[in-house]
């Protein structure tokens, strides 16, 4: 079955994004586990402080707070670099990336504040210039050599990731000049144990810290070095074909070894790395966009880059480099107990972990939902799959595309309830771009849709 929505004005469109709501909160019990951590390592300064009186005592306390913090703050940060599938599959991996890139702040912040204080505490108790007692215990002290080099990795790393240099920059850049942190995590680590008066005399403390940055550690060589060989090594993916799915999208198909132990759902994306000529040095995400065979796997991309638009020169043969499966957008996020119904929104390249979960996930006939939004006819990939899933599940095959003028149909609460009135009794899947994710967010809300039961997830980097 197949339909269209009608069209609105902008302002109304205007109005439904202003309704926003923001997504439902983080998952609690990690969050509470993580600033728990922060409490402890509070507990540190508060055993190893007797009083505090002068001015210097004050900035240098301060400054041992704020250095405390960003040690716990830099082992969090490098943890959530790990691509723990438990949290990758549980909480999404937008979401991990997005705590990710807000300690990351937290911590550069902190590593200012601790530079700022500890030099000015002991400029206050020397009665020396700032900068020239800066020189002094980068000089003087033991391990600060390093660890002025590793800060400036640092604020290295910061700089190019703000979000105004993140968008002029090509992904490839910033993806190597990322990998950085791990160098200057090593070479701030050490000043950590011997300058710091937590530490100095301490043996249980520096055990813990050595068991916070051990494990960190071994979270990204597990988890980004050894899964990842294992995995290629054991299915040894190739391409076998391109095909032209609508203009500037394409499905790459890939076939391999055992790939039903890759334990890949629809809805789940990889970080695919194709080793040919001008395509070897990058990894990016892209979802399945069929449901995983034992012999076959397949995405389907848009072009919007350079990476994006050279997989449709993509020789047969070449080999391919895959880290996952990630994300959260899988049947099993589904909420029961009020109904069964699903609806699926997509968007643009949204569409591909969409079409996997419309063909595979749980429901019965006339209780599922597509709807798809593009620009033109011509841009909805797939449909003639997704005609033959709809009709072969008995589902509804719904699309938005712009008018001949160029008018956007909004996807707005009253259109929902028109075509389904019991709108309020579905889970909701949303992909595609911020705009329409925002937009179908605040009308799924407005139509009765609890929170709960809106499940989306976003790749961008």
């Amino acid at each position: 079955m197949t339909t269209t929505i009608p069209y609105q004005g902008r302002a109304a469109k205007r109005q439904a994004e202003r309704r926003m709501r923001p997504r439902r909160s983080p998952e609690k019990p990690l969050l509470a586990f993580l600033w728990g951590g922060a409490v402890a390592v509070l507990g540190l300064w508060w055993q190893n402080t007797t009083a505090v009186s002068a001015t210097a005592d004050w900035l240098t306390g301060a400054g041992r707070i704020t250095g405390l913090l960003s040690g716990y703050s830099t082992a969090v940060v490098v943890a959530l670099m790990a691509r723990v599938p438990a949290l990758e599959r549980r909480v999404g991996s937008d979401r991990v990336t997005r705590w990710h890139a807000m300690a990351g702040r937290y911590t550069v912040c902190l590593v200012l504040a601790h530079i700022g204080l500890i030099v000015g505490g002991y400029a206050t108790q020397a009665g020396t210039a700032f900068v020239e007692q800066a020189f002094s215990v980068v000089l003087d002290y033991p391990d600060m050599i390093e660890a002025a080099i590793g800060t400036g990795l640092l604020l290295l790393v910061a700089g190019i990731s703000a979000g105004l240099v993140r968008r002029r920059i090509r992904y490839e850049t910033w993806y190597y000049l990322h990998l950085l942190t791990y160098a200057a995590v090593f070479l701030a680590f050490w000043h950590q144990l011997s300058t710091g008066a937590e530490f100095a005399t301490d043996p249980a403390a520096r055990t813990v810290w050595y068991a916070l940055y051990g494990t960190a550690t071994g979270l990204v060589i597990w988890y980004r070095v050894l899964t990842p060989v294992r995995l290629n090594l054991r299915h040894r993916l190739r391409v076998e074909s391109t095909v032209d799915e609508a203009p500037g999208v394409v499905s790459v198909i890939m076939t391999g070894r055992r790939l039903d132990k890759l334990g890949a759902e629809a809805g789940q994306f990889f970080r695919w790395r194709f080793l040919a000529k001008k395509l070897r040095w990058t990894a990016n995400p892209y979802s399945l966009s069929a449901t995983p065979r034992d012999d076959r796997l397949r995405i389907t991309v848009k072009a919007a880059g350079d990476h994006s638009t050279a997989l449709a020169r993509l020789e047969p043969g070449t080999r391919v480099w895959a880290e996952g499966p990630y994300g959260a957008l899988t049947a099993a996020r589904r909420q029961r107990g009020r109904g069964t119904k699903v609806l699926l929104i997509a968007g643009g390249a949204g569409i591909t972990p969409m079409r996997a979960l419309f063909e595979t996930i749980p429901a019965r006939p006339g209780d599922l939902t597509l709807l798809y939004r593009a620009r033109r006819h011509e841009d909805l990939a797939l449909w003639d799959e997704l005609k033959a899933i709809a009709d072969a599940r008995g589902a509804k095959l719904l699309y938005a595309v712009n008018g001949p003028d160029g008018a956007r149909p909004e996807i707005s609460a009253e259109n929902l309830r028109r075509v389904l009135p019991d709108i309020d009794k579905h889970d909701a899947y949303l992909c595609g771009p911020p705009g329409l994710a925002e937009e179908s967010f605040a009308a799924l809300r407005e139509a009765g849709v609890p929170a709960p039961r809106i499940h989306h997830e976003s790749f961008e980097w």
